[in-house]
């Protein structure tokens, strides 16, 4: 089982890995996320890296913590949609459950006119015994008008704020 090679780190804090800038994202893990081999089924995954993504770009409610990453309105209402256009998962180890969170890096791959591609690694806790890397993930995301249903650019603000956490796109294996 590949191993990574990263020192451990704390929840959320922006850090160099491989010259890139990352967000660290604490996910826990649910019970029913698991499924009868008693690991983390595959479709569970892609919901794991869906609230990763909603913690890192979506803007907090009051009171609520986030990464200066988190731009984004949530709601139909607010004007703008996020469309998932394309995703791809390479599973490397099986996710057993577990109390402490996952810990869910990432970084921007590609930030085009109107779409960019979200990078994501997906690790056991910084502070466990051995690293384990499970699995790595992109998604292209486009921005979409909620009126018209047509993309809409990346705003200064939120290239600004996504500029710093862009680094190299995940090459996967192939068979």
């Amino acid at each position: 089982m590949p191993r990574a090679r990263t020192a451990p780190r704390t929840a959320s804090s922006p850090v160099t890995d491989a010259g890139t800038r990352r967000l660290h994202i604490p996910i826990h893990l649910r019970w029913g996320d698991l499924d009868a081999f008693n690991h983390v089924n595959n479709t569970s995954m892609l919901k794991l890296l869906e609230e990763a993504r909603v913690r890192a770009f979506w803007k907090p409610a009051a009171g609520e913590d986030a990464p200066s990453t988190a731009l984004l309105d949530s709601g139909i209402e607010q004007g703008v949609l996020t469309l998932i256009a394309r995703q791809e998962i390479e599973y490397l180890a099986p996710v057993p459950y577990q109390r402490r969170p996952l810990e869910v890096q990432m970084w921007f791959g590609k930030l085009g006119g109107s779409s960019l591609e979200v990078c994501y690694e997906v690790y056991n806790h910084p502070e466990s015994d051995g690293r384990m890397l499970y699995a790595r993930s992109t998604a292209v995301i486009v921005l979409v008008d909620a009126t018209t249903g047509r993309p809409t650019r990346i705003s200064p603000e939120m290239r600004a704020a996504w500029e710093p956490y862009l680094g190299a796109q995940i090459v996967y294996a192939r068979h």
